[in-house]
This record gives C-alpha cells, sequence and structure tokens, in this order.
C-alpha cells in the first residue's frame, strides 16, 4: 500500500470509530471503563488527533465485537468469505449474516438503548421471524403478549400476528435474527412477563 492510501486508510479510522461507538449507544467513559484506554486518548483518535495504532484498536475492536478490519476498512484480500456492509434502519444496525435472496435471511443486529421507540405500532408482514438474543435484553411485543428476551433466550413468531421488538436498555442489545419465508417454523424458547 503506497502513503497516500495508507495515510487515507488512517484518516478514516477516526470518523468510523465515533460511528460505530455511537451506533452502539456507548459513551467515551463506558469505552474507556471496557478497553482501558483513557477518555482524552479515544477522543483524540476519534477526532483524528492521535493515529490509531494495533495496541489501541485491538482492545476497541474487542470491546464492539466487531473484526479489526471493519474498524480500519482493510482492502480485501481475496479471501473468500463472505463480507457483506453493515448498513442501519431506524436506529438498528443490520450485520448481513447471508445473501440468497428469496431464501432464508441471517441478520446480526444492534440495538442501542431505547431503539426504536417504545412508542411504535405493532405491525405485520409475510413470513416468520425467528430471533436469538446475544446480549442485552429485547421487549417483544406480540399481540397481547409482552416478553422480556434476555441473553441466550429465542424466540419464533408468526410475522402475520401484530408485533415490535426493541432494546429496553440499559446497555446496547445484540440479536442473530433469522427472517424466512412463509413455512419456516422454529421453536419457542421465551416466558412471558410477569
Amino acid at each position: 500500500m503506497d502513503d497516500d492510501r495508507l495515510g487515507q486508510v488512517l484518516d478514516a479510522v477516526g470518523p468510523r470509530l465515533r460511528e460505530l461507538r455511537q451506533e452502539r449507544g456507548v459513551t467515551l467513559a463506558q469505552l474507556s471503563e471496557t478497553t482501558g484506554i483513557s477518555v482524552s486518548t479515544l477522543s483524540r483518535l476519534e477526532s483524528g488527533g492521535r493515529r490509531p495504532t494495533l495496541e489501541l484498536l485491538l482492545p476497541i475492536a474487542r470491546a464492539h465485537r466487531v473484526p479489526l478490519d471493519q474498524l480500519v476498512d482493510a482492502p480485501e484480500t481475496g479471501d473468500p468469505r463472505l463480507r457483506l456492509r453493515s448498513f442501519q434502519r431506524n436506529g438498528i444496525t443490520y450485520v448481513p449474516l447471508s445473501r440468497r435472496p428469496g431464501g432464508l435471511q441471517a441478520y446480526k443486529q444492534i440495538f442501542p438503548p431505547g431503539v426504536p421507540s417504545p412508542e411504535l405500532d405493532q405491525r405485520t408482514h409475510e413470513g416468520y421471524e425467528w430471533m436469538y438474543v446475544l446480549s442485552g435484553r429485547i421487549r417483544l411485543r406480540l399481540g397481547p403478549h409482552d416478553v422480556l428476551l434476555k441473553a441466550g433466550e429465542v424466540a419464533e413468531f408468526d410475522t402475520h400476528v401484530p408485533h415490535w421488538f426493541g432494546n429496553p436498555g440499559p446497555e446496547p442489545a445484540e440479536v442473530i435474527s433469522l427472517y424466512g419465508p412463509q413455512g419456516e417454523r422454529m421453536h419457542v424458547r421465551a416466558r412471558p412477563k410477569h
């Protein structure tokens, strides 16, 4: 990589770090506590006032549970593994885990605290959904039921039933979701809130 390209890659790290942290609803103080890196160093990294180093980026990648190459936008290496870009919708970060159109779709979803707004109406659409909570908590409103899912819990439902889900907080929530065409059914293991 030539010096100009290297400079461009390094200059883009700060804004990418800030965006990733903000998407997850994490403060500089919280990230500092998790990584052991001072708030001032994290702030200078995000603003471009400090050059990123491997010693700084590794704990940040670990704290956000992302690969290091996502922080530095590393060029493709010829690796045959799937590398789909994440995107945001209604404050939720979606990381595609599959790319088969028309079939089963898999996503890792990251919900900052309070996202989406708990005032949203329940919706319906074709298909079935399966979700597994990796970390944090997810509130699921499914018809008349109001369920709080914690890490390790799974829910499956027919999306014809009016539904809404979001993160009641206080920390970010990470979920693996499978959206399948009509006919896909999986086991439900979530208990109603008492």
